[in-house]
C-alpha cells in the first residue's frame, strides 16, 4: 500500500538566530502530488517555530495538538513539548501516528515522536525526515567551516539534500526567530 512519505526539515541556532526550514514535496507512493507545501510555521504570536515530517494527516494532527498545547501553556515550548509527548504515548489513537516534530523557540530546540522521544541537540542543529541525515552533516560542515548565519547554513544544507534525497525538493522555506 502506497503512502504519503518524505520530507527534510532542519533546525540551526547560530548567533542568536534560531532558523528552520523544509523543501516543499509531498510525495505518495512514487509520485509527487504536490511541490510547494509548508512543512514549517511560525507559531504562538511568532515566538515559535515547528516543522513536521512522516505522515500528512498524522504530522497536521500532532501540529494542531502542539499548537493547542502552546496556548494552554502561554508559549511555554519545554513544558507544552513535554505534555503533548506524555498525551502522544498515552492516548491509543494518537500512539499510531506516524510523524516527528521539530519545534523551537530563541533558546532551545526539540524534536519529539510518538515513541516517547523528546530530544535537544547538542550542537544547536537538528532534523528529521528522509533527507534528515544529508541536511543535518551539511549544516554541521557549514557551521563549523564558514561564516554563514543560521538561515543561510538551513537554506544551503536544504539544498544539498535536495540533490541527494529523492524525497525531497528544492522548494525551500526557512522561518526565522
Amino acid at each position: 500500500m502506497s503512502e504519503f512519505r518524505g520530507t527534510t526539515v532542519l533546525c540551526v541556532s547560530k548567533d542568536g538566530k534560531m532558523a528552520m526550514g523544509a523543501d516543499g514535496q509531498v510525495t505518495f507512493g512514487s509520485t509527487v502530488l504536490k511541490a510547494t507545501s509548508k512543512k514549517v510555521r511560525k507559531l504562538y504570536h511568532d515566538q515559535v517555530l515547528a516543522g513536521f515530517a512522516g505522515g500528512v494527516a498524522d504530522a497536521l494532527t500532532l501540529f494542531n495538538r502542539f499548537e493547542a498545547k502552546l496556548e494552554e501553556y502561554r508559549g511555554n515550548l519545554e513544558r507544552s513539548a513535554v505534555e503533548l509527548v506524555k498525551e502522544w504515548r498515552m492516548d491509543r489513537a494518537l500512539r499510531r501516528l506516524e510523524a516527528m516534530l521539530i519545534v523551537a523557540d530563541k533558546e532551545h530546540q526539540l524534536l519529539l515522536s510518538g515513541s516517547g522521544e523528546l530530544i535537544a541537540p547538542d550542537d544547536g542543529i537538528i532534523a528529521i525526515g528522509s533527507g534528515g541525515p544529508y541536511a543535518l552533516a551539511s549544516a554541521r560542515a557549514l557551521f563549523k567551516h564558514s561564516q554563514l548565519d543560521a538561515p543561510a547554513i538551513v537554506g544551503e544544507s536544504l539544498n544539498l539534500a535536495s540533490q541527494i534525497c529523492i524525497y525531497t525538493n528544492s522548494e525551500i522555506v526557512v522561518e526565522t526567530l
